[in-house]
């Protein structure tokens, strides 16, 4: 656990979460509609003081009539009784979540509030993740009625958020034992699926008069601004990799997922010309399927996919297609079932060599003897034959048209085996250098590096037009703007209404969070030479498409 981080069980009586539920008027007029596009919004309530902001400087004189709800009175007392507050909180905001709603990871405000924040759970059980600048990460299981407790270093330097999900994977225990606090997911045994229902989150604090001085300045706002955080280095092993990727890949697709979906709509040409040469009945794997665009191209055959990120997976399952929660190094699928697989904007995620090459073998082990794989990443060269990229030339986005009239043009083997020998013959110093600390790629930029954080910016609208919007708008709406265009695997620009920043208590102009996607663009020849490594293939044609190296593989009939 955080160190001062308290979490107290049935704190509340049955009783008690009735009344308390019961105090909450969701028809008055002082209730925020939040959420997010794709998701049913979650409602807030403040009691006591609301919050504005101006010029980054928080206005607290702003009372609510009422004060906070008498029901509320008894249990705080006992708080104090119990030594868990020290002081009477004269400011209470209430969230209701629905199944499959969350809160971004974020700190409480330290110029706005005193140390001590308690959240109170009532209603159903959810998992709330708490995260470390170091990256360390702490998963704590909140039952309903529960009190949680957050002081010193878990109140000032964690954040805490909740990621939006249906289900939660939680510790299974025997229910005449205690309870437990963490949710370790290192350990795969024990495990269970728990269903989420609507939980209504009391959390009191105490207004700040005065400028904190806790004994966190790096991360407080009172003491300055906030040192920006390390940049990671690139992987000295294995477990240096799964632990860059379940940073920088898996949680940021968790909790893009929505705006991501939203900005995946087309399939690329080419990649359809692929599907719909596939014979009726044939069976297609997409292996880091996303939200499943390219599951419904050619209807004839039978398709599956799988993610590593289970909030694409829902929005695929809420499409209607068949799709599944899978590592794409290790797909609980059947050797050699398959007649076809594909791999689009995938491995380039992974941070390593060895494992680039064990997603690769692990396509081939799928595909039956003469099945084939199509697999794309992202370039380095993204000026090809003197031609610019759409990721380099065009700021508008675009609507593909999957056209399976025009065949595209496929290179012979003859050119794919040039394209591999002319990467071995360069020379050791030609290689772009990628140093220890990965970089942060500027969007629209050539990449000066191999290995590097591909920025995911979730910018604020409030009722004006604001660099990387689409337009002018009147109200709080959510609306979207790639950064982008939609054939290609980079990362897009929202402008994202007030809902879901930081905090809904905390209305800044400061900017919103970004998140960062590793990648590794991959070199002319890099993708010919990393598949040639898997025995019983042969490589059937490669091409460059609008920024990414593309391949075809077949497996030798004889496999």
């Amino acid at each position: 656990m955080p160190a001062g981080l308290v979490l107290v069980e049935d704190f509340v009586s049955q009783e008690e979460e009735a009344v308390l539920l019961a105090a909450i008027d969701w028809s008055s007029h002082n209730n925020d509609v939040t959420g997010q596009k794709a998701l049913k919004h979650r409602r807030v309530k403040h009691f006591g003081f609301e919050f504005r902001y101006d010029n980054n400087n928080v206005d607290k004189d702003m009372p609510l009539p009422g004060g906070l709800p008498e029901e509320c009175h008894p249990v705080l007392e006992r708080c104090m009784e119990n030594g868990h507050l020290t002081f009477m909180p004269d400011q209470l905001t209430v969230n209701q979540y629905e199944s499959g709603q969350g809160i971004p990871p974020h700190v409480d405000t330290h110029s706005a509030f005193e140390d001590t924040i308690l959240s109170l759970s009532l209603g159903a059980k959810t998992v709330m993740e708490f995260r470390h600048p170091d990256g360390r990460v702490v998963n704590v299981f909140l039952p309903g009625r529960s009190l949680l407790v957050m002081q010193g270093e878990s109140r000032y330097l964690w954040t805490h958020g909740i990621t939006p999900r249906k289900f939660d994977m939680v510790p299974a225990w025997d229910q005449h034992f205690s309870t437990p606090t963490t949710c370790d997911h290192g350990a795969l045994n024990h495990l269970t699926l728990s269903k989420r229902g609507t939980r209504t989150s009391f959390t009191f604090r105490k207004i700040r008069h005065e400028p904190c001085c806790c004994a966190f300045p790096s991360a407080c706002d009172s003491q300055g601004p906030p040192s920006p955080p390390s940049l990671p280095s690139l992987p000295r092993g294995q477990g240096d990799a799964a632990r860059l990727e379940a940073e920088y890949v898996h949680r940021v697709y968790d909790a893009i997922a929505p705006h991501f979906s939203n900005t995946r709509h087309s399939p690329w040409p080419r990649v359809c010309h692929f599907l719909t040469s596939l014979l009726p009945g044939n069976v297609l794997a997409d292996v880091g399927c996303g939200n499943g665009k390219y599951l419904g191209v050619n209807p004839e055959v039978i398709s599956v996919g799988c993610d590593r990120s289970s909030a694409l997976i829902e929005i695929c399952a809420n499409r209607g297609f068949q799709a599944f929660v899978s590592d794409a190094l290790h797909v609980p699928l059947r050797t050699a079932t398959c007649d076809a697989c594909i791999s689009i904007a995938v491995i380039h995620h992974f941070s390593t060599a060895e494992r680039r090459l064990a997603a690769v073998t692990e396509l081939v082990r799928l595909l039956k003897p003469g099945g084939r794989a199509l697999i794309y990443v992202w370039a380095f060269e993204q000026e090809y034959k003197q031609q610019k990229s759409k990721y380099l030339k065009d700021n508008n986005p675009r609507n593909n048209i999957c056209d399976v009239t025009n065949e595209p043009e496929r290179k012979p083997s003859a050119c794919a085996r040039r394209n591999l020998e002319d990467y071995k013959k360069r020379p050791a110093d030609d290689y772009t250098v990628t140093h220890d600390k990965l970089s942060v790629h500027i969007n629209r930029t050539a990449f000066d590096s191999q290995d590097l954080l591909v920025p995911w910016h979730l910018k604020e609208g409030k009722g004006r037009k604001r660099e990387g919007d689409l337009g002018e708008t009147k109200t709080n709406i959510t609306k979207f703007s790639t950064d982008t265009c939609p054939d290609n695997p980079d990362s897009s620009v929202l402008s994202h209404s007030n809902a879901d920043r930081q905090h809904d208590s905390q209305r800044q102009t400061s900017p919103a969070p970004v998140f960062h996607r590793y990648y590794h663009v991959f070199q002319q020849g890099e993708l010919e030479q990393l598949c040639v490594q898997v025995k019983g293939i042969k490589l059937q044609s490669s091409y460059h498409d609008q920024g990414n190296w593309c391949v075809i593989l077949e497996k030798d009939s004889l496999s």
